[in-house]
């Protein structure tokens, strides 16, 4: 009997100027662990006019992962951050009860040809931590935990695996890994996992139950605990997951919560400029409407 519960393939959405393939959230599957919104940017050929421009923008009850293949992006954010992101690296952002951030290409790559390609993630808080104090931190390639075993090399990108950790400060029980194969190999990952876990085939493919996954799937396990399958020759895949939390969580635009109060208040909040703002930025984007014929509390591209 195959482990796989859900096949969810990669969805286009439009943020503005670039197009992402959006994988979470889903009509069928709202998280998995703690991870409640995962974007695949590109990869996308920028022109020597084009330029990444994510203008000023709001957050609460989350933390943002960025994790780049190609290309480069600069960070700046409410609390005075200024943090380009390079490939390999991790930009961490914690919004706890609210931080403001943008998006751009660095200055001295605005008039040249460029690439972009990576995820953009959302760790959605615990209850306890939802109006904590944000914060920021970035890790470089060499802090993060990499090994090799029977011809897979891993990098461990945030949480606990194994007797691994990363050094990036997570706030529940989770992990986000990377594995690279050069050769076809058999992995059985599953006694090291724990709660619920998904797998994102970047390239390359798996094989499980005589059936072949390609890119830009993203696989969620029935039982973590049963994960085994083989890693074509080329093939690079995420594993992420951790264990869920026990509430529901509700998400509008850029906000995550567990009491839909607290979202009302952010979009008010945003609305009235409350919100701190990032130094030495006038630009911001404004609350998007509340669209016809959708609830509220199910916003943000599930389907």
């Amino acid at each position: 009997m195959s482990n796989i519960n859900l096949i969810i393939e990669e969805r286009p959405r439009n943020i503005g100027n670039f197009m992402v393939g959006r994988l979470l959230p889903f009509k069928d599957k709202r998280l998995v662990g703690p991870f409640i919104f995962i974007d695949h940017m590109g990869p996308a050929e920028m022109k020597a006019e084009q330029n990444i421009d994510i203008a000023p923008h709001p957050h609460i009850g989350l933390s943002t992962l960025t994790y780049l293949f190609e290309g480069n992006i600069m960070h700046r954010d409410s609390l005075g951050t200024e943090m380009e992101i390079k490939p390999g690296q991790v930009n961490w952002m914690t919004a706890g009860k609210g931080i403001t951030h943008s998006e751009r290409a660095p200055d001295y790559l605005r008039h040249s040809e460029k690439m972009l390609h990576g995820l953009q993630i959302w760790v959605a808080l615990p209850k306890a931590f939802e109006q904590m104090e944000p914060s920021f931190y970035h890790a470089d390639v060499e802090d993060l935990p990499q090994w090799e075993t029977d011809g897979v090399s891993y990098r461990l990108i945030a949480g606990k695996f194994m007797d691994h950790e990363s050094p990036v400060p997570v706030y529940s029980p989770l992990y986000f890994l990377e594995l690279k194969s050069t050769a076809k190999q058999t992995v059985k990952i599953g006694k090291d996992l724990y709660g619920e876990a998904g797998l994102y085939i970047l390239e390359g493919s798996i094989e499980n139950e005589d059936t072949t996954f390609g890119p830009k799937e993203l696989l969620v396990a029935k039982d973590s605990q049963l994960c085994e399958f083989t890693m074509n020759e080329h093939t690079s895949i995420y594993f992420f997951g951790g264990e869920p939390l026990p509430e529901q969580r509700f998400i509008y635009w850029n906000f995550v919560a567990s009491d839909y109060a607290l979202i009302e208040q952010a979009k008010k909040d945003w609305q009235d400029q409350k919100f701190p703002q990032v130094p030495g930025e006038t630009e911001f984007i404004p609350l998007p409407p509340e669209p016809i014929g959708l609830k509220q509390r199910d916003r943000k591209d599930a389907d």
